[in-house]
């Protein structure tokens, strides 16, 4: 394991900004100073790097291959020199240097490789294996301009390019050496070899290059770096110079094209036939540069193929990487010829699918015609899954067609992703218990009673390296001095805080750190958003993806109420509320950008009110990313974790933001079921149905929000004024469709679908347990530290370490 070298590093830092820049330090740009200081970082762990793939192969260790559409990583720079273990060294050298590191970490962009909570789990897990020592490669795609970079005009999202490349991103290696070619159209040829056997050859196809770029995963203070790969395509041709001379000017160029448009954008809108298309190429074009990689790189050292399961396990995160499996069968089939039979054994003992999501309508399926089309090789092996798989169900379940309608892969002209995902893998799991329990017993009920040796929780965790010691560095080092720095890689050593929350200075001091961190908050929306917060106030935060079963909606038709309350009783005893919002929508989905429109044309209203003052702000944070998220996190006090009871399926910015001592207001979903139990009901705020009753209320279709809407004037006012031009007054018409989609919703869909209003009376009198308890201040104290001191269960640590043992079975590696 390399130490760091301060003197060498400093010269690194010259000579890379000569090198890169024909410049000295006082000379360059801030940019330019971070490129070089990033760099110079990189060298300094790059031993480390080629020696734990070193001792991989030497050890031949097992390794995970984590396919994941997304990985939301945040910055690198921070998160490496705090996990090297030299911040206190690095600082000091980058300040006789004379330069500043946190001027620095600003320079860097977020790199815009994922979007939500599935890319973000997916670092923090990349994160605690390289912490934990077992080996792994993250497999994701290059994305050059992320999702889309949240830009908001007149309290409207417009989506403009993440161009987070432009500068080159200094932690990346291109390894060219290990590029595959991924084919795509054509039709397939049987053939019979000279023994007789049939073969399978795809031709008249387009492919692309895959190219692998290598970012570092350092593990902290242990010296091991694992590997995310990211896959960028290139053309194979890239200008036919003949087709140019003809004057086929498209066609001199569409290899080209093909490539570029691959890797462009995460999630490319899908409301047409185009972006479907994409969206599929993107998830083969990464799964089958990453397994042929994974096959090849064993090979390397193995002889039997048929023993490919006891080196590598390919973890599919949801179900954009499904077609792993296919292709899996593919390559054994077809370039190792192996029978069926043995292609299958080793393709059930290799793959794993964790599911992400309890919505049936969100398990992905593809159009039978757009996938035969575009993967004909792949789609010929998944008719055999599927076909063999239907035999399977009738002749364990005989003459129920249900079951077959339900469970088979390929049913009404689409392939259905999970139902292949769960027949080929060994492992399916949950990612909280309560997810889980609703997977079993209710979206994949049939596939539980067929394999219930399968089904296992592993509910999701976060790393507190970067979201206690990175995120919040005065409240970790509080914690340090009060009981040592063991829960960086031992969260569950944070337990032992609960000896101070009787211990008076104790809570001051941790309050004190929280309005310091409000009082950061502050000034970077008054930065960003020209809004002044009063840092006194109850800072209630809601930062996730914006969806509806999220239930923004119904935070902003509280606020609503609030402030109708405000402005008929302006003397009322009322304590002041910041309420602040992240969330990007996606392209598409236009109810949730509506909720963003309305989300500002709320906070208009409400802001500029001199009646109301500072007691309601309403804040929207654009361009929500992990960057700012760690300012945000920091500095809540309230937890906000609002979805419908059965939809999440468990959230990982709840424990977050329960790390940093915010508390909870939500109801009994996804993880919050299990953060209640660790820090007791009566140190959070729970409302709303249960899981059962919604499930209940959905089975049995007698949910009428109408009536409730007419029983209730004060809410049905807050409802009309989404029609009634109140926070619209230049278009009375737009919020109808939020509005019908709570009262009369078009085309079929049911009224009010995820329980706004069912809830809203009860999400009330939460919110009022909150501002009376804030109002004591030691008391709310004591609450928040109690919920910084049982957020042990939530480390990602502690998740891997559940994967490793029930699922993956790898081996721990230490650095000499």
């Amino acid at each position: 394991m390399i130490k760091f070298d301060k003197e060498l590093f400093k010269e690194n830092v010259h000579e890379y900004m000569k090198l890169l820049y024909r410049k000295t330090l006082d000379e360059a740009s801030e940019q330019q100073i971070f490129q070089a200081v990033a760099l110079s970082i990189k060298n300094t762990i790059m031993d480390n790097w080629m020696d734990t793939h070193k001792e991989y192969e030497a050890r031949d260790v097992k390794t995970v291959y984590y396919l994941s559409m997304e990985f939301l990583i945040g910055r690198a720079l921070g998160n490496c020199i705090i996990n090297l273990k030299e911040n206190k060294e690095i600082r000091e050298a980058i300040d006789e240097l004379g330069l500043n590191l946190d001027v620095i970490e600003d320079e860097e962009p977020d790199p815009a490789l994922g979007n939500g909570g599935l890319g973000r789990l997916a670092a923090c897990f990349l994160d605690s294996l390289s912490t934990l020592g077992y080996a792994a490669y993250g497999c994701g795609i290059r994305y050059h301009y992320g999702m889309f970079k949240q830009v908001i005009d007149n309290g409207y999202q417009v989506e403009k390019p993440d161009d987070w490349l432009r500068d080159g991103y200094p932690f990346e290696i291109k390894r060219a050496e290990y590029a595959k070619e991924v084919k795509f159209g054509g039709y397939v040829r049987m053939i019979r070899d000279d023994q007789g056997r049939e073969r399978f050859i795809q031709e008249n196809y387009n492919s692309v290059l895959a190219v692998p770029y290598d970012l570092p995963i350092v593990g902290y203070g242990n010296g091991i770096v694992n590997t995310l790969r990211i896959w960028d395509a290139e053309a194979i041709n890239t200008f036919m110079l003949d087709s140019f001379d003809k004057g086929e000017y498209q066609r001199a160029v569409e290899q080209e094209n093909l490539a570029k448009n691959i890797c462009k954008v995460l999630y490319p809108n899908d409301n047409h036939y185009a972006g479907k298309e994409l969206r599929l190429k993107q998830q083969y074009f990464f799964v089958s540069a990453s397994v042929q990689r994974a096959v090849a790189k064993y090979m390397e050292k193995h002889n039997d193929i048929k023993k490919l399961y006891e080196k590598v396990c390919f973890q599919l995160n949801d179900t954009h990487p499904t077609v792993a499996v296919a292709e899996l069968m593919r390559i054994l089939l077809d370039e190792y010829y192996l029978t069926w039979d043995d292609a299958w054994e080793i393709t059930n003992k290799t793959c794993a699918y964790t599911n992400h999501t309890i919505m049936s309508e969100a398990l992905e399926k593809w159009p039978v015609d757009l996938f035969s089309r575009l993967l004909p090789r792949v789609y010929q092996i998944i008719e055999e899954i599927n076909r063999r798989f239907v035999l399977l169900i009738m002749n364990k379940y005989p003459g129920d067609t249900g079951k077959v309608e339900r469970m088979a892969i390929l049913f009404n002209g689409q392939v259905r992703m999970a139902n292949l995902a769960i027949t080929a893998g060994f492992s399916v799991n949950g990612v909280a218990r309560l997810h889980t329990e609703i997977l079993k017993n209710q979206e994949l009920k049939d596939f539980y009673q067929t394999f219930p040796e399968k089904f296992n929780n592993k509910t999701n965790g976060i790393t507190q390296r970067r979201f206690l010691l990175h995120g919040n560095p005065a409240l970790a080092s509080w914690i340090s001095g009060k009981i040592g720095d063991g829960w960086i890689t031992n969260l569950s050593e944070i337990k032992e805080l609960t000896r101070f929350t009787n211990d008076e200075q104790s809570l001051k001091d941790f309050m004190h750190i929280k309005y310091q961190n409000k009082l950061k908050l502050t000034a970077y929306i008054k930065e960003h958003n020209g809004i002044d917060i009063n840092p006194d106030s109850i800072f209630d935060v809601q930062v996730k993806r914006l969806h509806e079963y999220k239930r923004q909606l119904l935070n902003i038709l509280h606020i609503m109420h609030l402030y109708n309350h405000l402005k008929k009783n302006p003397d009322m005893e009322f304590y002041p509320r910041t309420f602040i919002f992240g969330a990007k929508a996606s392209a598409g989905y236009t109810r949730a950008k509506a909720i963003i429109k309305l989300i500002h044309s709320v906070g208009e209203v409400v802001n500029q009110d001199p009646v109301i003052g500072n007691r309601i702000k309403v804040v929207f944070i654009e361009n929500y990313r992990v960057s700012n998220a760690e300012i945000i996190i920091a500095a809540a006090d309230v937890s906000e974790q609002i979805s419908t009871a059965s939809k999440e399926a468990s959230g990982t910015g709840n424990m977050k933001l329960m790390l940093n001592g915010a508390l909870t207001l939500g109801t009994m979903d996804g993880a919050n079921v299990e953060i209640v139990e660790e820090v007791g009901i009566e140190n959070a705020f729970i409302f709303g149905l249960s899981s059962d009753e919604v499930i209940q209320f959905e089975q049995q279709g007698n949910y009428n929000p109408k009536e409730i809407y007419e029983n209730d004037p004060e809410l049905r006012l807050v409802i009309d004024q989404l029609v009634n031009g109140f926070y619209s007054p230049e278009n009375t018409e737009l919020f109808r469709e939020l509005y019908q989609s709570l009262l009369q919703p078009l085309g079929g869909a049911r009224a009010d679908q995820y329980f706004i209003l069912k809830d809203f009376r009860s999400y009330e009198a939460a919110q009022k347990q909150v501002e009376i308890a804030y109002q004591n201040k030691n008391s709310w104290a004591k609450s928040a530290l109690l919920n910084t001191a049982n957020a042990g269960k939530f480390s990602s640590d502690r998740t891997i370490e559940e994967y490793v043992k029930d699922i993956w079975h790898l081996e721990k590696v230490k650095l000499s």
